[in-house]
């Protein structure tokens, strides 16, 4: 029997962190499983229990890696509808506070076996290899693709003497992607330019948002009752450097227009505390809230969506947004249904 080629993503977050580096791999390795012509394995961090009590939300730890496959499968067999054959290896990692990212610890490639090295796919290939120290990821495998998410050089900046580290971190980030990637896939224009790179969004919307919005068409056709019943929200990872700085910042300044706008603003992580202590001091109703899955039906009826990032690169959210029939307010992004999110 011929081999099937075999294809291993490797990956910076795993779920229950809500990350697009947890979320967009785990549908890839799913959905390249489902012709049966080839074999995928999914990479992604195992964490000590103290580091899981950092990253995952809402008290969620896991004992063993088995238990944490388990976690993953059932949430994706819940959203996908169909149970995925691939297979999933752990690396060990660390979660490092100050970079708020977790890092591989030791050659992740020899999880890989040699006869198996076909492709290697590279969710955030500099965030992986910026302390890789093993095998060169091209002497191991014969195709490696890299999938760049995030602007690293934007949330730099934001650090202090943050434009001198941007300037260093842009050529450490070129030096090893050009080492380490034959290929690299940057999902939008809004990050670094990188050697052998294309711009190209390889990311699609799971259907059930797609089937929410479809619902939301037919009710506006019908005109029986109020469709969107809500206001504003933003779902996003609770960390300053995700925009809400920025969006609360805005909300100061403009109260007087904004009278009567409510806002719903959605996540967990590190800054919670002070999100929700400058969301008080408002004259707005800005409430803040623990995270949920975006396909929760407590989602369905908001109207508008704000993402007032300038880190995200193509932010899943937002085209979830979208696929839901929603309004989107978002800083420098382009898309119909797109509104500018500015101080004008």
């Amino acid at each position: 029997m011929e081999r099937k080629q075999h294809i291993a993503i490797f990956t910076t977050a795993s779920l229950p962190w809500m990350t697009g580096t947890a979320v967009n791999p785990l549908f890839r390795a799913a959905y390249l499983t489902t012709s049966g012509e080839r074999k995928v394995t999914l990479v992604i961090p195992w964490l000590s229990l103290k580091d899981q009590e950092l990253v995952y939300p809402n008290n969620i730890t896991f004992s063993t890696p088995s238990d944490h496959e388990i976690y993953v499968r059932h949430w994706l067999e819940e959203r996908t509808g169909f149970i995925s054959d691939f297979n999933i290896r752990f690396y060990p990692g660390k979660f490092s506070r100050d970079k708020r990212s977790i890092l591989a610890v030791g050659d992740i490639t020899e999880l890989i076996p040699d006869e198996e090295a076909d492709i290697a796919i590279l969710e955030e290939p500099e965030h992986l290899t910026w302390y890789h120290h093993g095998k060169r990821w091209k002497m191991k495998f014969r195709l490696v693709i890299g999938v760049v998410h995030t602007n690293y050089l934007e949330y730099v900046k934001r650090e202090k003497n943050g434009r001198m580290q941007a300037f260093l971190l842009k050529y450490i980030n070129s030096w090893l992607v050009n080492i380490y990637c034959h290929k690299v896939i940057r999902l939008s224009a809004a990050t670094q330019d990188l050697p052998r790179s294309i711009i190209c969004n390889v990311h699609g919307v799971n259907p059930k948002f797609i089937e929410i919005g479809k619902q939301k068409t037919l009710e506006l056709e019908s005109r029986k009752e109020q469709v969107f019943k809500k206001g504003a929200y933003y779902i996003g990872k609770m960390v300053w450097s995700k925009g809400y700085k920025e969006l609360l910042q805005l909300l100061k300044e403009h109260q007087k227009e904004l009278a009567g706008l409510e806002v719903d603003l959605y996540g967990n992580g590190e800054d919670s505390a002070q999100v929700h202590e400058a969301a008080k001091k408002l004259d707005l109703v800005v409430r803040v809230h623990p995270g949920r899955d975006h396909a929760d039906p407590i989602f369905h009826d908001y109207k508008l969506f704000l993402n007032p990032s300038t880190t995200d690169v193509v932010c899943t959210t937002t085209a979830e947004a979208l696929a839901m029939g929603k309004l989107v307010m978002h800083r420098f992004m382009s898309f119909p249904g797109r509104l500018q999110l500015n101080g004008s």
